[in-house]
């Protein structure tokens, strides 16, 4: 049996490793290698004959609410950007803080946070906010390699942060946790890591570097603070009153939670907005996530019915401790740079089987790996996040480079979410907090 699921892992491999010299995309090499793998389990009659096809469907759909998740989020992210909010809270920061040098980095910190944090996705944050936050950067006198830097480490914060991370949905999913208490667990790490990074990354003001608000885009006319601040509002209130008021509010969910509040920012957007032209866009915008997201469902199914999700299961609990610790730095990292969000289900899983068994806590390990798996989007073949950040920043220099400059922050996220999982049990009281 070991034998037969070591030859499906084999061709699994073998596949994505064929697809990616072919120069095909993350995804469709996914794809290939879950079918490769399927083929050859219905040869080993594991899946057994013509149960194929069924597998990659149902497989298919295991992150549906996922999906539509990313689209209601990004979808409300989109019609705040198109009202010109981000362009008005952009400006008045610069007109606020530019002689304040630190609450300025903050506030723009948290204008990079919220876009991911709400979505899950670091890209969407750069898509939606990263050019007038990276110009707002520039205004303060930080360099492009810099600039790119801080956009690269914070959007990658975003997608770990709070409500929606697809890493620990991904494992909850798959491990029968359920998605609760990573409210603080999570919040405050990318909280004290993104100011850190920010302050050290942006501190330091290069000569001869223009400012004020000259090139930042003008908002609308009519644009005010409660226009952008009440469908964030309406959207928190929503999650805070089914937390307050568990049995009296009615279950919403995420992806309706985020439809109201889609409707309020577009009855208050000051200027038209073609609203299914609008939507059309977002899913055009959010096809490469959310194929990734399918494609990672198959994988998972078929690794499942094969058995060689169940032999990487045993070469998890099988390698010593301390060794674990000492490759998760950049194991993690490594896999989300070629699997992308398939990391999760083929590392992350049995992974938090095999410590939750052995007594830490597995809230606080998946909000450490949370923090370890958007550093990997730096890294190729990918690198999603990190061709984004140099994109939206006009960062044109060596790409190497641009690595480099983030490597202080690097360091501190990863002693930081490996503290957090080597001493999971001692911080479940975040998790308390959450609940």
């Amino acid at each position: 049996m070991i034998a037969e699921i070591l030859i499906i892992l084999a061709v699994m491999v073998a596949a994505y490793v064929a697809a990616k010299a072919a120069r095909l995309s993350v995804e469709l090499a996914m794809f290939a290698a879950a079918v490769a793998g399927g083929l050859a389990g219905t040869v080993l009659k594991t899946p057994p004959v013509g149960e194929l096809g069924r597998h990659l469907v149902e497989g298919s759909f295991t992150y549906f609410d996922v999906m539509l998740v990313f689209f209601t989020a990004t979808l409300f992210m989109t019609i705040v950007n198109e009202s010109g909010g981000v362009d008005y809270v952009v400006r008045a920061t610069l007109r606020a803080f530019g002689t304040k040098r630190a609450l300025a980095l903050l506030v723009l910190m948290i204008i990079v946070l919220i876009p991911g944090a709400l979505t899950g996705a670091g890209s969407v944050s750069l898509l939606v906010v990263g050019a007038p936050v990276a110009m707002a950067l520039g205004r303060l006198g930080i360099g492009q390699k810099r600039v790119a830097a801080i956009l690269f480490i914070v959007a990658g914060l975003s997608a770990a942060a709070p409500p929606v991370n697809i890493w620990a949905m991904i494992l909850c999913a798959g491990t029968a946790i359920p998605y609760v208490g990573f409210e603080f667990t999570l919040g405050i790490p990318v909280l004290i890591l993104g100011t850190f990074t920010v302050l050290v990354l942006g501190w330091k003001r290069e000569a001869g570097a223009s400012a004020g608000l000259i090139g930042l885009p003008e908002p609308p006319r009519g644009i005010t603070w409660w226009r952008v601040l009440i469908p964030f509002v309406v959207f928190f209130g929503l999650v805070i009153a089914s937390r307050i008021w568990p049995f009296a509010t009615p279950i919403f969910g995420l992806s309706l939670e985020f439809t109201i509040s889609a409707a309020v920012a577009l009855l208050l957007s000051p200027k038209r907005i073609a609203i299914l032209a609008l939507a059309r866009d977002t899913v055009k915008r959010l096809l490469p996530l959310i194929s990734t997201t399918v494609v990672v469902g198959m994988l998972q199914q078929i690794m499942t019915v094969t058995g060689v999700r169940g032999l990487l299961s045993f070469a998890v609990i099988s390698t010593p401790l301390v060794l674990l610790f000492f490759l998760l730095p950049v194991i993690i990292p490594f896999s989300e740079g070629v699997l992308t969000y398939g990391a999760a289900a083929i590392i992350g899983i049995p992974l938090i089987w095999f410590l939750d068994s052995i007594g830490f806590h597995a809230t606080v390990v998946i909000a450490g790996l949370s923090l370890l798996w958007p550093l990997g989007d730096g890294l190729p073949p990918t690198a999603l996040i990190g061709r984004l950040s140099t994109m939206v920043s006009g960062y044109g220099g060596s790409y190497r480079d641009f690595l480099k400059a983030t490597w202080l922050p690097w360091l501190v996220i990863t002693v930081a979410a490996m503290a957090m999982i080597i001493f999971s049990s001692k911080l479940a009281f975040l998790v308390r907090w959450s609940m």
